[in-house]
């Protein structure tokens, strides 16, 4: 699926980032993970990835989002993060992710469907825009919620 970046509205340039964390998703649930892919990008550059890994790793905070937070980290050599990022993830971050995006300073997140048990981005708790903490990340929600919310379902059926 290409893309040029340079005619290109914002909604097609959130869709193709969100496409590529489902690719990432799907990484994760060949691996027996819940599918939850995730991609941080600066410039329109892949600055890092990460899919879901506590299974494996025998690791709570191996969630997408942490495992590609760490790694643009590690990349940039600081933690954190220069202006201008959008981090891009399939499921709503929960509040250890949410958290770790403030405290890293994300200038954007981009989430697909809502995590109704515990959903940071503003389903259940808002920490992402919240006026007490010392950052606010911008926030878009509901690109490819669909593909997203039926790659989750159909996890979790297959699990019963």
């Amino acid at each position: 699926m290409g893309i040029n970046f340079d005619s290109a509205n914002p909604a097609e340039i959130d869709a193709y980032w969100m496409q590529h964390a489902l690719t990432l998703a799907q990484r994760a649930e060949a691996q027996g993970e819940v599918p939850v892919g995730a991609v941080l990008v600066l410039d329109n550059q892949i600055l890092a990835e990460g899919w879901n890994l506590p299974i494996s790793k025998h690791d709570p905070t191996a969630h997408a989002e942490i495992q590609t937070l760490r790694a643009a980290c590690e990349k940039i050599q600081n933690y954190r993060l220069p202006r201008g990022t959008t981090l891009y993830v399939t499921l709503e971050p929960c509040p250890m992710c949410a958290g770790a995006m403030v405290h890293a300073r994300v200038g954007r997140v981009v989430f697909a469907a809502p995590d109704p048990r515990t959903g940071a981005a503003g389903t259940v708790f808002q920490l992402l825009q919240n006026d007490q903490l010392n950052h606010r990340c911008d926030l878009s929600s509901g690109v490819l919620e669909s593909q997203s919310a039926e790659m989750l379902r159909a996890f979790f059926k297959a699990r019963r």
